[in-house]
């Protein structure tokens, strides 16, 4: 995030339609309006402290006033930078997603960069979890979003996929990996409640449906069970390797038809 003073009503932009204040101030093109010395405050200092609320206390714990007092600063203040906390909470989530992945490296494949690109957004979720509770507000406008949009579409260059099929990629990667971060999130929260172990949790699961379920009306999931799959938790990243893997054989038959 660059640049940030203090707001201006929204302006048009070059192509003539409005710019949005913070998206303006985002992206450091908003000049300030008023005269004086230059305010204490500063939009990245704003979002700075609330994504570190929301990384100790959650995201229910993020409010101007709280954010104010994180600064030092009467809540008032922020309004000048942030017109409210919605406003707030679209800036934070571009900061938590942070700088995109590096480019592809010379002889580097579009398989390889696009899985890197997927590991590390998977990492920026881990680092920041409440982004992924924050519904999109928009397509990629903001910063860091638009930077890791053109670096996906940068992989795929060469594979001959139209423009409009890359967006589509796009929207299925970044699609699964937030929504098995979604889903884990969620599990991890409910094992977390009931104050077992990931195995213990998982084994009490199997016993209780077992209980509940027969071979006579579900077949095969009698089976399922009895082959052991639930008696032990799996590994932190063993379902989004399987299923990121599924998705690039899949986007690789379709490359490789392309080419073809």
């Amino acid at each position: 995030m660059t640049g940030l003073d203090a707001p201006d009503n929204a302006r048009p932009s070059a192509a003539g339609s409005v710019l949005p204040d913070s998206i303006a101030a985002a992206w450091g093109v908003r000049e300030r309006s008023h005269k004086g010395p230059k305010p204490a405050l500063s939009l990245e200092r704003i979002v700075a402290a609330a994504v570190r609320i929301a990384d100790a206390d959650g995201l229910d714990a993020v409010s101007m006033g709280r954010v104010a007092a994180e600064l030092g600063a009467a809540a008032m203040s922020l309004y000048r930078h942030v017109s409210a906390k919605e406003e707030l909470l679209t800036l934070m989530v571009d900061a938590a997603w942070g700088d995109s992945p590096e480019p592809l490296a010379d002889g580097e494949g579009w398989r390889s960069g696009l899985s890197r690109w997927a590991w590390a957004m998977r990492a920026s979720i881990r680092r920041h979890p409440w982004a992924i509770r924050i519904p999109l507000d928009s397509l990629p406008i903001l910063p860091h979003a638009v930077a890791w949009f053109e670096h996906a579409l940068a992989c795929m260059r060469d594979t001959r996929l139209t423009e409009a099929r890359k967006a589509s990629v796009i929207l299925l990667l970044s699609g699964y990996v937030r929504n098995l971060a979604a889903t884990e999130s969620d599990i991890a929260a409910a094992m977390q409640a009931s104050g077992l172990s990931p195995d213990e949790w998982m084994s009490a699961y199997s016993r209780m449906l077992t209980k509940l379920t027969g071979p006579q009306r579900f077949p095969a999931l009698t089976a399922f069970i009895a082959a052991g799959v639930f008696d032990a938790a799996d590994g932190p990243d063993d379902e989004f390797i399987f299923g990121l893997d599924r998705i690039l054989d899949g986007l690789e038959k379709l490359v490789q038809t392309n080419q073809g």
